[in-house]
């Protein structure tokens, strides 16, 4: 089921379930928006506790893309015609990094987040346990990370620009920092899964280069 002890695996997930559970998500209904979604996909990684025993898959976008190159991000899309936001996550986590995961692998829903790119994003929290070397896409995917939860445990900063009276966020990882819409969704990740904190992220602002 995962590395190390079944037992211990089991009851990882098993926090996991009932912190999402607990956690009365917020749905936005944009119809001016298109709808995708975004994937924390957690792997067990052998060590003990929930910090340092799962990490979550990030990339690094292909510099060779059209829109937001270069930038980190949680494998996602956008969502096909009569396709379930799940099944969005699940086609578009297998296309970027070939991870096939069944419905069963989906343990809840985050906060939808709308972007100023024209979509409003859903993360969906899957549940991959032991998995082995993955072959990312070359064409969409130039780095393949597998982040320890522990990495994301720190406060995250908050800054003004000119642009926008809302704050831009800042989550440290990698001695860089990760902004919105992947730094909100991380950190409600970090804030829900590690404090038991519904902490709202929607309201955070993204840096200008990732309006477009």
């Amino acid at each position: 089921m995962g590395t190390g002890e079944p037992g211990r695996v089991a009851e990882l997930r098993a926090v996991v379930e009932q912190r999402l559970a607990g956690f009365e998500r917020r749905a936005v209904e944009r119809p001016d928006l298109k709808r995708s979604a975004v994937t924390l996909t957690l792997v067990t990684t052998g060590s003990e506790g929930l910090a340092d025993g799962l990490a979550f898959l990030l990339t690094r976008r292909a510099t060779t893309l059209r829109k937001h190159a270069g930038q980190w991000a949680l494998p996602g899309g956008r969502s096909d015609p009569d396709e379930t936001i799940t099944e969005t996550a699940r086609r578009e986590l297998a296309e970027e990094v070939g991870l096939e995961l069944g419905e069963d692998a989906v343990l809840g829903l985050l906060d939808d987040y709308p972007t100023r790119s024209g979509y409003v994003i859903t993360p969906i929290v899957l549940w991959a346990g032991e998995v082995g070397e993955l072959t990312p896409n070359p064409d969409e995917v130039a780095h393949l990370y597998r982040v320890p939860l522990a990495d994301i445990d720190h406060e995250p900063r908050f800054i003004t620009i000119p642009e926008s009276e809302a704050p831009v966020i800042q989550v440290p990882l990698f001695d860089r920092f990760v902004h919105a819409p992947t730094g909100a969704v991380l950190y409600q990740l970090r804030e829900l899964l590690l404090h038991a904190r519904p902490t709202r992220v929607d309201h955070l602002e993204q840096p200008v280069f990732a309006w477009r």
